[in-house]
């Protein structure tokens, strides 16, 4: 009587789609976080506002040479004349004494670089770790899951600690300070008189303001 045929041996077959663990790789809490919130379209729409600020306000910038015109410069009689250069000073030079002010700001963190290094570590953490982060990326840290609050709490006693710890805010405080000291004592000393601020100019100033600060509005408020 013949014999049955022998079975063929079965070869294992791999499913390419698995991982090494059976249910695929899970993504590393760590890498690529800082990609997918520059991906993020909050992120791009910041930096798109940014630059548009930046180029809008600057078109309302007054010639150098006219700010620093020494013909023009004389010492008010009375303080209530100062006063009133000052206020219009300020309305025809404002993108120039804002640009004053962030260069005094810019050299006290310059002078320091371990100040301006914390300083840029706080600002990155509250932008990767919270203002940019997508809402389905949770921040995962040594193993454990943060939520939001705890996320929010986290960053502002950490940037309290920094900035009272270190000299962050003595510097910034500093540098604004001697931004503001130098912006009035021109105000104070320029004489407004050959200044022309029409009716245009006064109503531009108002739109300047917003500008410098229209980058900060939420991505969804369609500011």
């Amino acid at each position: 009587m013949a014999s049955a045929p022998t079975p063929q041996p079965l070869l294992p077959v791999t499913n390419p789609s698995s991982g090494s663990g059976g249910g695929g790789s899970a993504p590393s809490s760590g890498s690529g976080f800082s990609d997918a919130a520059l991906a993020t379209p909050a992120f791009r729409l910041f930096l798109s506002r940014v630059s548009d600020t930046a180029r809008r306000s600057l078109e309302d910038r007054r010639p150098w040479a006219e700010l620093v015109d020494r013909s023009a410069i004389a010492r008010p009689d009375s303080l209530s004349e100062a006063t009133s250069r000052l206020r219009r000073n300020l309305g025809y030079f404002r993108v120039n004494y804002a640009a004053v002010v962030a260069v005094s700001l810019a050299a006290s963190l310059l002078a320091h670089p371990f100040s301006l290094l914390v300083l840029l570590a706080i600002l990155g953490a509250w932008c990767f770790l919270y203002v940019f982060r997508a809402p389905d990326q949770p921040v995962v840290l040594f193993g454990r899951t943060f939520t939001d609050r705890e996320t929010l709490l986290g960053l502002v006693v950490s940037s309290l600690l920094a900035f009272f710890l270190t000299s962050v805010a003595s510097l910034i405080i500093s540098g604004l300070l001697v931004g503001g000291a130098l912006v009035a004592v021109h105000g104070a000393f320029r004489m407004p008189e050959d200044l022309f601020l029409d009716d245009s100019s006064n109503v531009s100033g108002g739109n300047t303001t917003n500008r410098l600060l229209s980058f900060l509005a939420s991505p969804g408020s369609g500011v």
